[in-house]
């Protein structure tokens, strides 16, 4: 007899929470806020349905995890590549369509100019 937990609303709301930070902290760091508004209409990052057990939904978060680490450190680093795809396959195995590649990344890093985005989070915010 085999056992298995299913996965818990708080966990669906971490892994929302990850894809909310990726579009908000993430995506503007390296896209065009046109081009993001794209990867929304093609519902990138964006889970179709519930995850089935625990292990599951801990597999995603950690993938998340991962390739938010990644994506932060600065510079990118090749050393990373191997992680990142091994990561992105896990979120595909899962069914969160993740059409990037990590060489995308260092491209548009560079060619990206520092400006504001409608989607990154105020600054002050917290002041008000």
């Amino acid at each position: 007899m085999k056992i298995v937990f299913a996965s818990t609303p708080s966990q669906a709301e971490e892994i929302n929470g990850l894809v909310r930070y990726i579009y908000s902290n993430i995506f503007p760091n390296f896209f065009s806020d046109e081009e993001i508004r794209q990867f929304e209409d093609l519902k990138i990052l964006h889970p179709f349905e519930d995850f089935n057990t625990l292990k599951d939904a801990f597999q995603v978060m950690t993938s998340m995890q991962t390739l938010i680490s990644i994506l932060e450190s600065s510079p990118l680093a090749d050393q990373y590549e191997a992680v990142f795809n091994k990561n992105v396959a896990t979120l595909k195995e899962f069914g969160l369509f993740f059409p990037f590649e990590f060489e995308q990344f260092i491209e548009a890093k560079c060619m990206k100019n520092p400006m504001l985005s409608i989607y990154t989070r105020a600054d002050n915010e917290l002041i008000i």
